[in-house]
């Protein structure tokens, strides 16, 4: 498919106009039974008074009604000052609609400024001096009515953390309502934050309603290229195991059925000077699943800190989500949706 590139930064949005009477902070919000009221101690207090996880479509007025035990007026009041976050980006939207899994938060205060905290990444020296980094943007790959995929930068998260606030999410979520105000992006899956390359959402409820339900049917390629330690014995092979999760977050390979079934098939493309380039495709999407596997083949990827590498001359994680085509659940039109592979990938080499 062809790419329409359109690199997506932070933008400034515009200021919102309070409303006559509104509260300062959300203090007089009570949250229902239906969410998690954050607390902790008087001095390292959470930004938020309340999370709520989205179970079902809606639009955002009527599910805060819903979860918060207050008025309609006292509602709008804490969307015009900008108290309302869905997925990390503030909303002031009434009618803005939801989709299943989203996560809203209630803010103590008006989130002052662009509508997604955007904290410049530094990179420090040895001597201590810190540099201001640029914030990585999102490359749009493909865009019609229904679907919108773009090129993730290493670096980027797709959806936004307790810690980070810039993410993917949040960039295509700006660029399209600078076209229309009721456009959003509904998320889909996920690459980690290490990782390049394509990312799909859709653009209205129908769609990723359907692509959710049936996400595993309808995608048919999920492709990835991996620089990975040392010399593979088995050129061309399939890796089948269980996947769990430990006390620190990190993923571990089990034969134990009780654990998530991860399936990973490899290739090895090219080879040499210690490394190997694979063409790797999952038939599952598991946190963390190719790592995992290469670690567990005694072949960690490249820069892989987590999962077992012994050096980083590439300076980044060596993994990159390089195609995904999938059946569009309306038309029956097989998409395909393409990234290039980083060219520090293969400098690894060349003779």
């Amino acid at each position: 498919m062809d790419k329409k590139k359109v690199s997506l930064g932070a933008k400034g949005a515009q200021k919102a106009v309070p409303q006559k009477g509104a509260p300062k902070t959300a203090k007089n919000v009570k949250s229902g039974g239906h969410g998690r009221v954050e607390t902790r101690g008087k001095n390292n207090k959470t930004p938020y008074l309340s999370t709520h996880k989205v179970q079902r479509s809606d639009e955002l007025l009527e599910f805060l009604l819903k979860k918060l035990n207050t008025s309609r007026n006292n509602v709008k009041a804490l969307l015009s000052r900008r108290q309302v976050l869905v997925n990390g980006c503030v909303v002031t939207q009434y009618n803005f609609a939801l989709a299943k899994d989203d996560e809203v938060r209630i803010a103590r205060e008006s989130v002052k400024g662009a509508d997604v905290e955007k904290k410049q990444p530094v990179k420090t020296d040895k001597r201590g001096k810190s540099e201001a980094l640029p914030i990585p943007k999102v490359t749009v790959l493909y865009e019609d009515d229904d679907l919108i995929a773009v090129d993730k930068p290493v670096g980027l998260l797709s959806v936004e953390s307790d810690k980070e606030k810039e993410c993917a999410y949040a960039q295509v979520l700006r660029y399209l309502q600078e076209k229309d105000k009721s456009l959003r992006p509904f998320i889909l899956h996920r690459i980690d934050k290490e990782t390049s390359g394509v990312l799909l959402f859709a653009k209205n409820i129908k769609l990723h309603s359907m692509l959710r339900m049936n996400w595993n049917e309808l995608v048919q390629t999920r492709e990835y290229v991996a620089l990975c330690e040392g010399t593979f014995e088995k050129k061309e092979d399939t890796v089948i195991s269980y996947l769990r999760e430990n006390a620190n977050n990190l993923m571990y390979s089990t034969q134990d059925p009780s654990g998530q079934k991860a399936v990973t098939r490899y290739k090895v493309e090219k080879e040499g000077n210690g490394y190997s380039l694979l063409r790797v495709e999952i038939d599952t999407g598991r946190k963390n699943q190719i790592r995992v596997h290469m670690q567990l083949l005694g072949h960690p990827i490249v820069g892989d800190d987590k999962y077992g590498h012994t050096k980083n001359p590439l300076g980044r994680l060596g993994l990159h989500a390089s195609c995904l085509s999938i059946i569009h659940p309306v038309t029956k039109e097989l998409l395909t949706f393409r990234s290039s592979v980083p060219a520090a990938f293969r400098k690894f080499f060349v003779k």
